[in-house]
């Protein structure tokens, strides 16, 4: 099963805005601690009205199963998850009290060739990842509504130091602003001829199907970007990605139970048609809401595919 994501009619643009200003969202500027405490074990763990984020996010480990994306990326899990290092010779982790530097074998394979790229064709010395899957996918206490199924992971778009960062400064150290004050385009003091490189770099891989971006970003990108521009149609606009880019991996080639997204739309997605409702005025400026939003619906784990239930029971994988 394909499923698409419909166009959003500009005038549910502040309706929209509003709701998303309410989720709670572990962004990049979201700080860590260097003090992680364990969550408090649930009183009915087994009641079925537990919500699923309740559940996977008491997985500390890996399911001991073979590697395996399970239901869609907003609504699934992931079995026999595999942790990126946290160090690597182009890449660090951010954010290590979060516990979700893991992903699929075939995801944590593709971001250190990334990685790599970013260091050989733009000159960064590495790039800094932030959030990828909890050990077992799933949903999570905070941010994210995808991320469950291991295939997708946030890069920022703040090149790494050329120094191993410390605990501290992983859990402190801020993303940079990459969008302008007014919305339109990029902040020129942050963003460098190198960046539409690196997300070139992620963009030309053939695993990956969407890369999530700001709209003043992918703006940036249609007017920078030279040579091949066959990928700039993967780089599509989204709320929230001011200081990192989404990478998302297409569902592995005969994986029964993943359920991919319909191919983004042809062409480059570089008219002004494609940017019309990014910067509309609704878009950017939202009338605050009248009153809060109801509470966003918490998946359970009957909600998600059974599967996800073995998933969830499963013994621990061992470390390597």
């Amino acid at each position: 099963m394909r499923r698409a994501i419909p166009a959003v009619p500009i005038r549910l643009a502040s309706l929209l805005a509003a709701m998303i200003w309410f989720v709670p969202a572990a962004v990049a500027q979201d700080k860590g601690t260097l003090d992680p405490k364990p969550l408090p074990p649930l009183a009915h763990p087994n009641d079925p009205g537990v919500a699923a984020r309740e559940l996977f996010a008491r997985k500390l480990r890996p399911a001991a199963l073979p590697p395996r994306p399970v239901g869609f990326y907003a609504k699934g899990c992931m079995a026999g998850g595999e942790a990126l290092p946290i160090n690597g010779p182009t890449w660090q982790v951010m954010r290590l009290s979060r516990n979700r530097n893991w992903a699929l074998p075939e995801t944590v394979r593709l971001i250190e060739r990334i990685a790599g790229k970013a260091h050989e064709q733009a000159g960064w010395p590495g790039i800094l990842i932030g959030d990828m899957s909890q050990p077992r996918g799933g949903p999570m206490l905070t941010g994210h509504a995808s991320h469950q199924v291991g295939l997708d992971a946030d890069i920022w778009l703040t090149p790494m130091p050329k120094r191993q960062l410390s605990r501290n400064e992983r859990e402190e150290m801020s993303a940079v602003m990459m969008v302008r004050r007014d919305r339109l385009d990029i902040e020129p003091s942050a963003w460098t001829p190198t960046h539409w490189k690196v997300i070139r770099g992620a963009a030309q891989e053939p695993q990956v199907d969407r890369i999530f971006v700001n709209a003043a970003i992918k703006k940036a990108l249609c007017r920078e970007a030279k040579g091949d521009r066959g990928w700039l149609h993967k780089v599509r606009p989204m709320y929230g990605h001011d200081y990192h880019f989404h990478i998302r991996l297409r569902c592995p080639a005969g994986v029964d139970g993943c359920e991919a997204q319909a191919e983004p739309p042809p062409g480059e997605g570089c008219g002004a048609a494609d940017f019309a409702y990014w910067f509309s005025d609704a878009v950017l400026h939202p009338k605050p809401p009248t009153k809060p939003p109801p509470p966003r619906h918490q998946l359970t784990l009957s909600e998600l595919p059974a599967e996800c239930r073995a998933v969830l029971n499963a013994p621990d994988k061992k470390p390597d």
